[in-house]
C-alpha cells in the first residue's frame, strides 16, 4: 500500500532508514509433531515445547534471534560459504501445525519474508505439509526445508559439528537409508513443481529448493540452516528488507487477562508510543491511540516497556477499551501521520481486508479465528473446488445457521477452523463442520458433499414412478371388487403405493390403492416380496386374472428421468425398463434405452 502526503521534513529520515536492513520475518511451519517448536527451541536456546499441552504448540509465538547469536553459533559455516552477516537478526514466528497459520497476512501480501518448512525425514510429506506448501506457493513466500530428526535414522551418528562431514561419514547401510528417505521427499516435493536437493549441491538457489538435514535434539545441521537463511535473505531480499518510514504491522492475537492487550508483529518502520494507529476490522477500520508499548526481548525472554520500537520485532500493545473491543486477530495496522487524511487511510487498509476475503454469489459459509487463518482456509477450500458465499471471523452463530438455511441444498454447510459453535437446537438439514486441522475440514466437507448429492438425487428419483413388475398369484383373491384385493409377487423393480399399472398389452388397469406385507400396510415393496395389493376400480377375474403380469405404466417424462439416472438402477431394473419400453413402443416410437 502506497501512502501519500509524506512531509518533506521526513525525507532525510526515509533515506537513512532505507540504508538499514530490518530483520527478516521467518515462519516456521509444517505438520503436527514434526518438530517445529523443538527446532526453534534449539535455535533460541529455550525449552518451550515441553511446556505446551501434548508438546503441540497451541498459540503463535515470536522470537527475535539477534545477529550476535547467529554469528556466535554459525561462524564456521558462515565462513565456509563466504556469507557476511548483514541482517540484524531473524524474527521467527512459531506456528501451530495448522497450515493456515503459514498465511499470516500483512498489507500487500504475506507477513513472512522467508519460511522454514519442517519435515520429519522419517515420515516424509503429510497432509498438513501439503497444505503448507500450497499456501507458501500461493503466497509466493521463499522457503527452505528442514529435514528434521536425522538422528532417528537407524544407526545415524554425529561425528563432528559439520553436517556435510557427518553425512559423508555415515556407514554404507545408514547412508543408503538416508538417501532412500531423501529421494522419496525430493520426488514428493517435485509434484508441487519444485526442484529440490541438498543445500551444498545447489549452485543456483533461485531455481532450486534447499534441503537441510538437521536434528532439533542434537542441534546437528542448525548452523547450516541459519546460514542458508542469512545467505538467501541477503542475496534475494535486500530491497524488501530495507527499513521504510511508515510503521506497519499485524495483530497476531488478543489476550484478555487482567489487562487486555494485543500481541503483534511490527514488520516495517519505526513505531512510537505517541503514534495514532489505523487498524482494520471486519467492517470498518478504526483509529486509536496507544496506551502502552512493549518490545519483545531477544530469544523469547519476555517483553520490556518502550517508547519507540523498530521493525522487525514482536510487540505488545495496550489500547483504550473502546478500541480493544473491536480488535480481531490477523488484522493489519499502520501509523497515521499528522498530514494524512485518516479517513483515506481507513478506506485503504480496509480495502486490503476486503480483498483478502473474496466471496461468490453462492457457496458455503466459512469461519475462522483470524484473518490469516480465514484467508488460508478460503484458499484451500477453493483449491478443493468449493465456492464461498460468506466468510467471516469468529464462532459459528445462529445467524450463520439461518443464512445457510436460505442456500440451496448443496451449500447448506458451515465450516469452521479453530472456532466453536454457539448454536442451540441446530437445524438437522444444516451441516456444521468444526476442526482445528484444515485437511480434516476438507475431508469431512468432501464426504458430506458426496452424501448430500446422492441424497438429493435419490429424493428426486423418489418423486418418479419406479419401474415395477408384479405377477398375480393363483388362489390368492381375497376380495373381487370395491376394492379388489389379491396376492401378488414383485418380480422386478420396486412397487410403490399409487403407481398406475398396465397389462402386457399396454392397457392401463388402475392405480395401486394399498400394499400390505406381513399384515402391515407399507408404501413400497422390493423385488421378491409376496404382498396383498388392492385396486379400487377393477373386478378380479375381468380386468385382471391369475398368473397375469402387470407393469408400471410410465409416461415419457418418467421414463426419460429414469433413463438419465441409470446409475441408480440395478441390472434387473434396467432390463425391466427395456421390457416396459417394448410394451410402450407401439404408443411412443421414440422410446428406448
Amino acid at each position: 500500500m502506497v501512502l501519500k502526503n509524506i512531509p518533506s521534513s521526513g525525507e532525510k529520515k526515509i533515506t537513512e532508514n532505507a540504508k538499514k536492513i530490518r530483520a527478516p520475518i521467518v515462519t516456521v511451519a509444517g505438520h503436527v509433531d514434526h518438530g517445529k517448536t523443538t527446532l526453534l527451541d534449539s535455535i533460541r536456546g529455550t525449552c518451550v515445547a515441553s511446556k505446551e499441552a501434548g508438546a503441540i504448540t497451541q498459540k503463535i509465538s515470536f522470537t527475535f534471534v539477534p545477529s550476535s547469536v547467529v554469528d556466535e553459533r554459525c561462524l564456521n559455516v558462515l565462513n565456509k560459504f563466504k556469507i557476511k552477516l548483514e541482517v540484524p537478526g531473524f524474527l521467527f514466528i512459531d506456528t501451530p501445525g495448522h497450515a493456515a497459520f503459514s498465511n499470516l497476512r500483512k498489507i500487500g501480501g504475506s507477513l513472512a519474508d522467508l519460511a522454514i518448512l519442517v519435515i520429519d525425514i522419517n515420515e516424509g510429506i503429510k497432509e498438513q505439509t501439503r497444505e503448507t506448501i500450497e499456501i507458501l506457493k500461493s503466497s509466493k513466500v521463499p522457503f527452505i526445508v528442514a529435514l528434521n530428526k536425522v538422528d532417528a535414522i537407524s544407526g545415524w551418528r554425529k561425528f563432528s559439528e559439520s553436517l556435510i562431514e557427518n553425512i559423508e561419514k555415515q556407514p554404507d547401510y545408514v547412508r543408503k537409508e538416508f538417501d532412500k528417505k531423501l529421494y522419496s521427499i525430493i520426488g514428493a516435493i517435485n509434484c508441487f513443481g519444485f526442484d529440490s536437493d541438498l543445500f551444498f549441491r545447489i549452485s543456483k538457489f533461485e531455481k532450486q529448493l534447499a534441503l537441510i538435514p538437521c536434528s532439533a535434539k542434537t542441534k546437528e545441521g542448525l548452523p547450516e540452516l541459519m546460514a542458508m537463511l542469512a545467505g538467501l535473505a541477503q542475496k534475494f531480499l535486500k530491497e524488501k528488507l530495507s527499513l521504510g518510514e511508515e510503521a506497519k504491522g499485524t495483530i497476531l492475537e488478543i489476550k484478555r487477562e487482567k489487562v487486555t492487550y494485543a500481541e503483534a508483529i511490527l514488520y516495517d518502520g519505526v513505531l512510537k508510543k505517541t503514534d495514532t494507529l489505523i487498524i482494520a476490522t471486519l467492517d470498518k477500520a478504526i483509529d486509536t491511540k496507544i496506551r502502552a508499548l512493549f518490545n519483545a526481548v531477544p530469544l523469547g525472554k519476555g517483553f520490556e516497556t518502550a517508547n519507540e520500537v523498530s521493525a522487525a520485532t514482536g510487540i505488545r500493545l495496550q489500547f483504550p477499551s473502546e478500541a480493544t473491543e473491536k480488535l480481531i486477530p490477523g488484522m493489519p495496522f499502520i501509523v497515521a501521520k499528522k498530514t494524512q487524511d485518516i479517513n483515506v487511510l481507513k478506506a485503504e487498509i480496509q480495502k486490503e481486508v476486503n480483498y483478502a476475503i473474496q466471496t461468490s454469489k453462492e457457496g458455503i459459509i466459512a469461519k475462522a479465528d483470524s484473518l490469516g487463518s480465514l484467508e488460508a482456509l478460503l484458499l484451500l477450500l477453493k483449491n478443493a473446488g468449493f465456492k464461498i458465499a460468506k466468510a467471516s471471523i469468529g464462532n459459528v452463530t445462529q445467524s450463520d445457521v439461518s443464512l445457510a438455511k436460505s442456500f440451496n441444498e448443496m451449500n447448506q454447510v458451515i465450516v469452521g477452523f479453530n472456532v466453536e459453535g454457539e448454536v442451540e437446537n441446530q437445524d438437522k438439514d444444516i451441516k456444521i463442520i468444526l476442526n482445528d486441522v484444515v485437511y480434516h475440514i476438507i475431508e469431512q466437507l468432501q464426504g458430506w458433499s458426496k452424501e448430500r448429492a446422492l441424497e438429493i438425487e435419490r429424493n428426486k428419483l423418489q418423486k418418479l414412478t419406479w419401474p415395477a413388475k408384479i405377477k398375480i398369484m393363483r388362489n390368492c383373491c381375497f376380495r373381487q371388487s370395491k376394492p379388489a384385493i389379491f396376492g401378488a409377487r414383485v418380480e422386478a423393480g420396486i412397487l410403490k403405493s399409487g403407481t398406475l399399472m398396465m397389462n402386457a398389452k399396454g392397457e392401463e388397469i388402475d392405480r395401486v390403492k394399498g400394499i400390505q406385507s406381513e399384515n402391515k400396510s407399507v408404501d413400497r415393496v422390493k423385488t421378491g416380496k409376496e404382498v396383498a395389493i388392492s385396486f379400487s376400480n377393477v373386478t378380479f377375474g375381468r380386468q385382471i386374472k391369475e398368473d397375469e403380469c402387470l407393469y408400471s405404466s410410465l409416461n415419457e417424462q418418467e421414463f426419460l428421468g429414469l433413463k438419465e439416472n441409470k446409475k441408480y438402477l440395478n441390472g434387473d431394473e434396467i432390463s425391466l425398463l427395456q421390457e416396459i419400453a417394448g410394451i410402450k413402443r407401439k404408443q411412443k416410437a421414440t422410446w428406448g434405452i
